[in-house]
């Protein structure tokens, strides 16, 4: 049976030819996401660039020194030997630690693994790739993925001499069909030169024992063959191949990701030790760490042993904080959360006879750092390439300190029971602020590393001043559209107060009943005794991809089940995207409908805002505002704009072509079945 591209291992040829890049297949949608986000790119400004003692004309040997990034998915903070952990057994990492670097303030970019990983190849903060969450199977309306317009690893280095090499996971597409070399945002459309053991299905839930369900191409190495092995095994081999040239490989763990398995002779072991069944000791966590551990202990023995330890950097950290918070301790939270729970990994950096070892370093690093201090230490400067990050290597080396102000972060999503927030660290200090409400924390890092004491009432000009600089950091990366105001989106579309008639309004039944629609009083009101859903289609076309709608409720049926209003867009009575509100249960969410089936499946758990909506009152509004490929509601409840939540519907639903647009018009929406529900007035503007 032939190897698939996904997992060749090519022989050891004779000093080959740097193959060609591979072509890029254009992306199925945006061509860098959003108009929006590239421009936010162009607006950076270049990172400070310290001279590192490693680099032009000072790195050891008579090449570029090689980097080795190990990622282990979801590590705790608190759950490797050299960070305090007395049950997990870590040695080999732990020897690292005590020969290199132990960071006691690395971050990952993001609090969930997508995210970060695209800050990894990229250099940059999540937000200015668009990639700001974990991306979902293809059951998701979106088919977000990493634009291969936006320059990686591959582009940054390999002007330099460098191969690059994926084994393990990548997590930057949401496309999982088709031919994977085709497939938008796929590693070798970023110009990976070989991609190893790289999921071609979702991962959904974990799969580490041979015959991988999300690697179904993937022949077995080794009778019972342990995914961690494997990629123990690939990452022996890639080093062996291309001992004789600079490389970046980044070895990107599957573990130690739910659903947790291990081998069953390891995992005899951590439940005979004692303390097994206390809390958060985790045996079978503690069996998969083990394996980790063992192929990171094959990597550094295999440096040495070809001679290129002392020609390797060799980093190790986590994509995000542990899910487990007793994992985390004492740190506050856990994955998902901007807390440091979420944020701050153990990270390893050993280079022998460049890292002096033995040193603990309480500089704030972050994963947007990596490729950066890789262009450093290969003897390149950014030049064209702009990046968030800044070089290691004067910390690394010993040849100066890190220069950098602040850090950010940015989740504008759901996840379990966090609602969308971010956040800044400048030097000491953090500061997290809720994007629903506006609320806003300060932290001292020093004194409360556990984040239990608010100290912004006591601080209120160190909180003012961080919440100035991440406001215009969220605005520069643009990662929300302004809210619906009249200087944000200034030409009128529509203003329909609902004073005459329905002439310019279609009536468009989705259920069988369609009840009593009629205008009276300055209203539009809807009367059922069943259920009945009807949407009312403007003959407004929306302009523009950058435009906002907004609807003024009027009275609620509040009797029988179904109470819901929606505002949005609609070609038909079966394709639609409607953002809803539910009045009997304050809930809020978002339909896309696609010939006539419902198609928003993989959507954020917006149940978090059940019971939090309220837009009974005299004021109350409810708004969907459209940007490219999102759109993002807002309600003001009579106090201003309050952010809800974004649905992304690229993958279904293109309202950046204006083709598609062209087929949509304004739209409004009841749903009820029993009483009478009532509009006061839908308007529209553009930008």
């Amino acid at each position: 049976m032939p190897r698939p591209a996904t997992a060749q291992r090519p022989q050891r040829p004779q000093r080959p030819q740097r193959p060609q890049r591979p072509s890029r297949p254009r992306p199925s949608r945006r061509r860098f996401l959003s108009t929006a986000t590239g421009t936010a790119v162009a607006g950076l400004v270049a990172a400070p660039w310290p001279a590192s003692a490693a680099g032009r004309g000072g790195r050891p040997g008579r090449r570029p020194p090689n980097v080795v990034f190990v990622s282990i998915d979801d590590l705790g903070w608190d759950e490797l030997g050299a960070y305090g952990n007395t049950f997990n057994e870590t040695p080999h990492l732990d020897r690292l630690a005590r020969e290199g670097v132990r960071f006691t303030s690395a971050y990952a970019a993001a609090p969930l693994c997508s995210p970060t990983r695209a800050a990894l190849v990229t250099g940059r903060y999540p937000a200015r790739s668009g990639i700001t969450d974990f991306l979902r199977g293809e059951a998701a309306a979106s088919d977000k993925h990493l634009s291969p317009d936006i320059p990686t690893i591959p582009d940054v280095l390999r002007p330099h001499g460098y191969t690059t090499g994926l084994i393990g996971k990548w997590h930057l597409t949401e496309t999982y069909s088709g031919p994977y070399r085709e497939r938008p945002g796929n590693p070798f459309a970023h110009g990976f030169d070989e991609v190893i053991a790289s999921e071609e299905k979702y991962i959904a839930d974990g799969d580490y024992f041979h015959p991988y369900f999300f690697l179904p191409d993937l022949p077995a190495r080794e009778p019972n063959e342990y995914l961690t092995d494997r990629l123990a095994a690939e990452a022996v081999d890639f080093l062996t191949r291309h001992r004789d040239e600079p490389f970046f490989l980044h070895v990107s763990n599957y573990a130690v990701h739910t659903v947790l398995d291990a081998r069953p002779e390891l995992v005899a072991k951590y439940r005979a030790k004692p303390g097994a069944d206390e809390a958060p000791n985790r045996p079978v966590l503690a069996a998969m760490l083990e394996s980790v551990d063992q192929q990171v202990g094959r990597i550094a023995d295999t440096l040495a042993e070809l001679g290129l330890d002392r020609d390797t950097l060799l980093l190790v950290t986590s994509d995000n904080g542990g899910p487990y918070r007793d994992a985390n301790q004492p740190l506050r939270g856990g994955k998902g959360e901007l807390y440091e729970g979420g944020i701050r990994v153990p990270l390893i950096a050993h280079w022998p006879g460049r890292v002096r070892g033995g040193r603990s370093e309480d500089a704030p690093v972050s994963t947007v750092d990596v490729l950066p201090t890789a262009l450093d230490l290969a003897g390149g400067r950014p030049g064209r390439h702009r990046f968030d990050g800044v070089s290691l290597a004067p910390v690394l080396t010993g040849a100066g300190a890190l220069r950098r102000e602040e850090l950010f972060w940015v989740y504008p999503h759901f996840i379990g029971s966090t609602h969308p927030h971010a956040a800044v660290r400048s030097g000491r200090y953090k500061l997290v602020r809720y994007f629903r409400d506006g609320r806003s924390e300060l932290y001292d890092l020093a004194r409360d590393p556990g984040e239990t004491t608010d100290i912004s009432a006591r601080h209120p000009g160190r909180a003012r001043a961080l919440r100035a600089r991440l406001e215009a950091h969220i605005a520069e990366v643009n990662v929300l559209p302004p809210t619906p105001r009249r200087a944000a989106y200034p030409v009128p579309e529509l203003a329909e107060t609902f004073d005459g008639d329905l002439a310019r309004w279609s009536v468009l039944p989705v259920t069988e009943h369609v009840g009593d629609a009629r205008v009276e009083n300055g209203r539009l009101a809807v009367s059922a005794d069943q259920l009945t859903h009807l949407v009312f289609r403007s003959d407004v076309t929306p302009g523009s991809d950058t435009a906002a709608a907004v609807l003024t409720p009027g009275t609620f049926a509040e009797a029988g089940t179904q109470d819901t209003v929606f505002v949005g867009v609609a070609q038909d009575a079966d394709n639609y995207l409607l953002f809803r509100y539910h009045n009997g249960l304050r809930r809020v969410g978002w339909d896309l409908r696609v010939d006539g089936q419902l198609v928003t499946a993989g959507a954020e758990p917006l149940h978090n805002l059940d019971g939090t909506v309220d837009l009974t009152g005299p004021d109350a509004r409810y708004a969907f505002v459209l940007r490219g490929t999102r759109a993002t509601a807002y309600a003001d409840q009579g106090d201003g704009w309050e952010f809800l939540f974004t649905a992304d519907t690229g993958g279904a639903l293109d309202l950046s072509d204006p083709a598609v647009r062209a087929r949509y018009r304004w739209a409004t929406s009841v749903r009820l079945d029993d009483g009478t529900i009532t509009l006061d007035g839908l308007t529209a503007h553009r930008a």
